[in-house]
């Protein structure tokens, strides 16, 4: 659990040999690109990877598959590819001329199967349409142009002004309706027509599905070849030389060294430089690194900065378990789990995501066992369950006592790491104060001698070690003042941090009243329908449950990573990073969070 240490690599060479030098470096995987192309047009987007998605995604979501083909010579993937877009495109088109016409009928039904009669029939004279409400039909008494209902239903009804020139806005009750030009018989047929068509877009649209499997065969040279492609105009070129530069890990220099040598190119290693701002590369082990796509889905930590997955994972898991609060409700989640494992275990970050999710049933069970909540259900006193029982949920004191315990601990560790992370310098104080400051804090409420005395050195080093610039002139001394008096400000913060982890137990009762609530009203029901209320008392636990189950979940994830990446955060973490993105073979990525 750490940020790889990265070093510049600088590869120059003859601009011949520049295509396959671009090869070898996205088969040896380990360089993260730096643009040195500034000016240059017309990046490349990666519109031929993009395009094969979009057309595996619409395949992929048809209702019906043909039979796949393994292999064929003549497979043509642009092709495959661009078919299945353009099958997409008329598809969307049919569907929304189908439902325009059919609206259209819809809208016409009212005024009946007709054609408009040329001009010359009525003297010059045009047909004007409008929909009366009923409560307005008295108003056209007054209408002074000649009319005639053509139809009423239990709203409207359907009238047919005569005149040469449309009618003034006020001349009748309601605005003029626009029924078109094209009679609903034409309509009707154009709806045939369409639909028609449709279906052979369907029926085309299965007979593209037989390729799914080679589409995902060549999604990854897709990749590939997009990402040379756009490799391409991150080089800096002359006329006969390029230049390609990227952060790599420092294992893997010597892979980068081996392949210049190779290929006869000029290699220049430089360390990172105080100005730099490389990409960071997490390194944690694969049981643990659940928390690095919690990590990455917030906030990517600084290059100079520490890797808090392991700490999120851990206190991620502990939150979930606390906001659950029953062990019934983990068995579900381990039921959850289980029905997706098979396709989370297809993807890196799935097998990560699958073995958080089974830590988090670990945590919820365990945590369910000492509350002595199973559905909402407590053992009887002479079971065994009851004597595992430690916690009563519904104990104000201790409940409160034990959240607000577990984010002193969380902020703590936040700040202990941050002053390891700066052992040996000045500055390794200020995150140590904090700590001092907080735990005062505690005393101070408590009424233990020495709270106060504590708190003040807590916060005096605060204020002298949080900026830790050098004095060289009078105006550094302000600036350090300044820098340790705003410090000092986030003493409101600390504390009002701290009170935020109650949630743990205000969400937790929440969830363990509402699944007592439910079995309770599913016991009245039961009791007041003699029979029938079976059905009732199975209807209420199992909906009201599952109510329970989806809140807590969401809750528990909403709420967990609320107090990880915004209370921890703020105390741990002082800058934001950029993931470290290899370029790299799709199929092989050894360099990668």
């Amino acid at each position: 659990m750490s940020i790889v240490p990265l070093r510049r690599a600088t590869l120059v060479g003859s601009h011949v040999d520049k295509s396959t030098t671009l090869s070898d470096l996205q088969r040896l995987g380990v360089m993260h690109l730096i643009d040195l192309g500034a000016g240059k047009q017309g990046t490349p987007l990666g519109s031929t990877s993009s395009d094969t998605r979009k057309a595996l995604a619409y395949l992929l979501d048809c209702p019906v598959k043909r039979h796949q083909v393994a292999s064929d010579p003549d497979f043509d993937h642009q092709a495959i590819v661009k078919l299945a877009l353009e099958n997409q495109r008329r598809m969307r088109d049919l569907e929304d001329s189908i439902d325009f016409t059919r609206r259209r009928l819809k809208d016409l039904e009212p005024w009946g199967d007709f054609d408009f009669p040329p001009l010359e029939s009525l003297a010059g004279h045009r047909l004007w349409f409008y929909e009366v409400p009923h409560y307005k039909a008295r108003q056209l008494m007054e209408v002074g142009l000649p009319w005639q209902e053509v139809h009423r239903d239990n709203r409207n009804r359907y009238i047919a002004v005569i005149s040469r020139e449309e009618p003034a806005p006020d001349a009748l009750p309601v605005p003029r309706t626009h029924t078109g030009s094209v009679p609903r018989r034409q309509l009707r047929e154009e709806l045939q027509r369409l639909v028609v068509r449709l279906d052979e877009c369907t029926a085309e649209r299965e007979a593209l599905t037989r390729w799914i499997h080679l589409l995902h065969r060549h999604q990854a040279q897709a990749d590939d070849a997009a990402s040379l492609k756009q490799a391409q105009h991150l080089t800096r070129d002359d006329d006969a030389i390029f230049a390609v530069q990227g952060w790599a890990p420092e294992a893997a220099i010597e892979d980068v060294r081996r392949l210049a040598e190779e290929k006869g190119l000029a290699l220049l290693v430089e360390p990172v430089g105080p100005e730099d701002q490389p990409p960071t590369l997490l390194d944690n082990d694969e049981r643990t690194a659940g928390g690095a796509e919690i990590v990455h889905f917030y906030q990517m930590p600084g290059y100079r900065n520490w890797d808090p997955s392991r700490v999120i994972f851990f206190s991620f898991a502990v939150f979930f378990a606390m906001i659950l609060a029953d062990a019934g409700y983990g068995l579900l989640m381990l039921g959850a789990v289980l029905f997706f494992s098979k396709r989370l275990k297809q993807s890196r970050a799935g097998t990560r995501v699958r073995t958080l999710g089974f830590v988090l049933v670990g945590f919820t069970l365990a945590y369910g066992v000492l509350a002595g909540s199973y559905f909402g259900w407590s053992p009887p006193p002479e079971n065994w369950l009851s004597r595992l029982k430690l916690l009563d949920i519904n104990d104000f004191g201790q409940m409160m006592q034990l959240a607000i315990g577990i984010g002193l601990a969380h902020l703590v560790i936040a700040n202990a790491t941050v002053a390891w992370h700066h052992r040996g310098h000045s500055a390794m104080l200020a995150p140590l104060g904090w700590i001092v400051a907080l735990v005062a804090g505690v005393l101070l409420y408590y009424g233990i001698p020495g709270g106060g005395i504590s708190l003040a050195l807590g916060l005096i080093a605060v204020f002298v070690f949080t900026d830790t610039r050098p004095i060289r002139e009078p105006l550094d001394l302000l600036k350090r003042v300044g820098g340790g008096l705003y410090a000092l400000t986030d003493v409101t913060r600390a504390f009002g941090d701290v009170l935020s982890y109650l949630r743990l137990f205000a969400l937790g009762l929440a969830s363990a009243s509402l699944a007592v609530t439910f079995n309770q009203l599913a016991a009245d029901a039961a009791a007041a329908y003699p029979g029938l209320g079976i059905l009732f008392y199975g209807l209420i636990l199992i909906v009201g449950h599952a109510l329970n189950f989806v809140l807590a979940v969401v809750s528990g994830v909403v709420h967990g990573l609320r107090l990880n990446l915004i209370e921890f955060y703020h105390w741990g973490i002082s800058d934001e990073g950029y993931p470290f993105k290899a370029f790299a073979k799709t199929e092989t990525t050894p360099w990668s969070n």
